[in-house]
């Protein structure tokens, strides 16, 4: 009798999810007001854009309360109820156009120069005027049309075959390409349990924290962004090795780096803990090479099929992401408030060289961190130090998109410190307000003075904490728990 309240307040926030997600799904197509490609459907909605805004963040207000109020409460449902939430409140969002962001237009572009004979390594967006798709150009960001494809080859290769089937019919193309990454969350409802089973943990609050979450539910499926398939076989990787299957992790790892090349860090983390497991040193070199022989291999492979040479493991996978100038990237904020503050003392300065050298301070912190967390890596420890590592470099490198953030959440929501961490969760459910519906950052770089305030602020509290927790001596029993969990989770496969 006592489950029955219990199961009413979690449909209870079931439903206020739903009613958020068709919310935002309804007023979606007006908000964005895309005269270029427009959607197939067209709600009447009274007194023009203005009101479909409102509504539309009426409706993101109401999913991330559904989402805090289901996972704060005293227990979760199981993890089968779970994904049958999310399915619902994900369902509407897929049909709705692209919110947050225009690159879904950006892939589809690449993936018609591909799919004309040219490479998209080469070629830019703005060539599909002369290749006669001038209406596929005319839906990508001016910002992005004369940039080359940062992303993988596997992934260029899979959105020409939508263009195949779509032709120049972008709302089709857009419908396609999110079924495409759907297949990311497919694979996060698969593997999130089986992360937190093998590490010991709450399978249904690494549910809730990551396939659930927000930050996929508005800037991943909403957005239509491909990271959501790069991370759901970055989490396979992790998943199948922890299983004790780390040579077919490290593969699966490098095909997710063939989509975008961050899961590639997924192949070190893995290679390395493993090796150190071996018992002496010839067995871990010879894994090492083992593993570095699988890696290298899949990534040959998917290169020599698509045909395009090397040459997607270029600068413009780091330059691209550089040409955007973010409030909320440490490296340009501080960048910005220290230009500020020189020029209000009588300095003459830059705010974009000093910005320009501080992003090159933050890649070597986050070339250092990664060395740190490598070194110290065990496999129990994987999953949470290859999600930080994937952590720091979504703030470190040239552009802190909010949804950068999901390459590690969907890792650390395994983990059982993340998993109860309610700023963690705050964060989460606020970041998704920090862009506008036509992509562009809620936060002009006038404002990141505060922005650096506020880091400065989250920093102190998070140093204040891990002292009280002990410091390194905590994180080291943490970490000794994990590992010796982590043989049992491989003996049972």
């Amino acid at each position: 009798m006592n489950d029955l309240p219990r199961s009413r307040t979690v449909w209870a926030w079931a439903a206020l999810g739903l009613a958020g997600s068709l919310l935002v799904a309804f007023a979606a197509p007006r908000a964005v007001g895309d005269a270029v490609v427009g959607w197939w459907y067209l709600p009447g909605v009274p007194a023009g854009r203005s009101v479909s805004i409102a509504l539309l963040y009426i409706g993101m207000a109401a999913l991330c309360v559904a989402w805090l109020g289901l996972g704060l409460g005293r227990q979760l449902p199981a993890p089968g109820r779970l994904l049958i939430v999310g399915t619902l409140w994900l369902l509407p969002l897929a049909l709705a156009p692209p919110l947050f962001s225009r690159d879904v237009y950006s892939y589809l572009a690449q993936g018609t120069i591909l799919h004309l004979g040219a490479n998209p390594y080469h070629s830019t967006p703005s060539d599909l005027a002369r290749l006669g798709r001038p209406h596929v150009l005319a839906a990508v960001s001016p910002f992005w049309r004369r940039t080359t494809a940062p992303y993988g080859p596997l992934f260029l290769e899979l959105i020409s075959l939508i263009v195949g089937i779509t032709g120049s019919d972008l709302i089709a193309g857009v419908l396609l390409t999110r079924l495409l990454e759907l297949g990311g969350i497919v694979l996060l409802a698969v593997f999130l349990p089986r992360l937190a089973r093998a590490l010991g943990t709450d399978a249904r609050r690494a549910v809730w924290l990551a396939l659930l979450s927000p930050l996929v539910a508005l800037e991943l499926v909403a957005a239509g962004h491909n990271d959501v398939l790069m991370i759901g076989m970055l989490l396979a990787g992790v998943v199948l090795a922890l299983e004790g299957r780390p040579l077919l992790g490290i593969a699966v790892c490098a095909l997710a780096a063939t989509i975008k090349l961050p899961a590639l860090a997924g192949t070190v983390f893995i290679a390395v803990s493993w090796a150190r497991a071996e018992d002496s040193r010839t067995a871990q070199l010879r894994f090492l090479l083992a593993g570095a022989l699988v890696a290298v291999g899949v990534l040959a492979v998917v290169t020599a099929a698509g045909g395009l040479g090397v040459s997607w493991i270029s600068t413009s996978l780091f330059s691209t992401p550089a040409k955007v100038r973010l409030a909320i990237t440490p490296a340009t904020g501080v960048g910005w408030t220290l230009a500020a503050l020189l020029r209000d003392g009588g300095v003459a300065t830059s705010s974009r060289g000093l910005e320009s050298a501080l992003g090159v301070v933050t890649f070597a912190l986050t070339a250092v961190v990664g060395l740190v967390l490598v070194h110290r890596v065990r496999i129990g420890t994987v999953a949470l130090y290859l999600g930080t590592f994937l952590l720091v470099a979504a703030a470190g490198g040239p552009a802190a998109w909010p949804w950068y953030f999901t390459w590690g959440l969907v890792l650390i929501a395994g983990c059982r410190g993340p998993q109860r961490s309610i700023a963690l969760a705050a964060a989460v459910a606020l970041a998704v307000f920090l862009v506008k519906p036509n992509g562009i950052l809620a936060l002009p770089l006038q404002t990141a003075p505060a922005v650096v305030v506020f880091y400065a602020l989250v920093g102190g509290a998070a140093w204040y904490s891990w002292r009280r927790r002990g410091g390194d001596r905590g994180a080291a029993g943490r970490s000794a728990s994990l590992a010796d969990g982590a043989p049992s989770a491989l003996a049972r496969t």
